[in-house]
């Protein structure tokens, strides 16, 4: 093999991997509301120009997810709870309950890891598995996939079209799993970006956040809701933001759940 030769496999050796490793983890600029929100209003969650998506990450947790539910009864709002798998067949009648009071389910991951290498059988693997576990246990399809952390990587999107779900990620946000959300500065970084037709992202546990912030989300709630409403806007889940994802070459027009 000629120096030159020698030189241009070395060269391929070191750039091939870091190509490869690029077009993993590109997507995850969507990331940046900068970003996401001009180029790609689709993974921003964009919906019709008077609704508001709520939606809700992590969950379900026994201990705070019901207080989310009751709070949302009295509200009469309804929203979409994307669940980790790993939670939700530990948590099935929470589930059940979620579903049978009208909210949407859509798919977390299985659990709540950072994607940092391609993985793409691991994470076809899981959005799959949780698919099917939430099939199994409310009878309904799920339609949305958001990604751990929101980072989304080729091989997390290539998983989600794979199971036929449609990825979303958010327009505003109340960075509520911080340890130091209140219920005011949630309910001020909501406001701060707040839209006709955007997706607020929430929690409704505190798993991977800061112990205990669900308080600050769950006392900010109603006040979020009033905003929505006082500007004019309805407030409910992602199906509402309609059309659904194409499914068998057939769209589900807005406010149809299940299959």
């Amino acid at each position: 093999m000629s120096l030159v030769s020698g030189r241009a496999v070395r060269t391929a050796a070191v750039l091939l991997p870091a190509a490869v490793a690029a077009a993993h983890i590109g997507p995850a600029a969507t990331w940046l509301p900068g970003v996401r929100l001009p180029l790609f209003p689709g993974l921003a969650g964009t919906g019709p120009r008077r609704h508001i998506a709520l939606t809700f990450d992590d969950g379900p947790d026994p201990v705070s997810t019901p207080r989310f539910l009751d709070a949302l009864d009295e509200l009469g709002v309804r929203a979409t709870f994307f669940v980790l798998g790993e939670q939700a067949v530990r948590h099935p009648a929470l589930v059940r309950e979620t579903a049978r009071r009208g909210h949407e389910l859509g798919v977390h991951g299985w659990a709540h890891d950072r994607p940092w290498w391609p993985a793409f059988a691991r994470d076809a693997e899981a959005v799959a598995r949780t698919v099917h576990a939430v099939h199994d246990l409310t009878g309904h399809r799920p339609w949305w996939y958001r990604p751990p952390y929101g980072i989304l990587t080729t091989s997390r999107w290539l998983a989600a079209r794979r199971s036929g779900l449609r990825t979303v990620l958010w327009s505003a946000w109340g960075r509520d799993w911080t340890a130091d959300a209140t219920p005011t500065s949630v309910r001020a970084r909501v406001a701060a970006d707040l839209r006709g037709g955007g997706t607020v992202l929430l929690h409704d546990s505190d798993r991977h956040s800061a112990p205990g912030s669900w308080h600050a989300t769950l006392t900010a709630l109603p006040t979020i809701v009033r905003d929505c409403r006082e500007a004019g806007l309805t407030v409910g889940p992602l199906r509402d933001h309609g059309p659904v994802p194409l499914r068998d070459g057939v769209i589900v027009p807005a406010g149809v759940a299940g299959e």
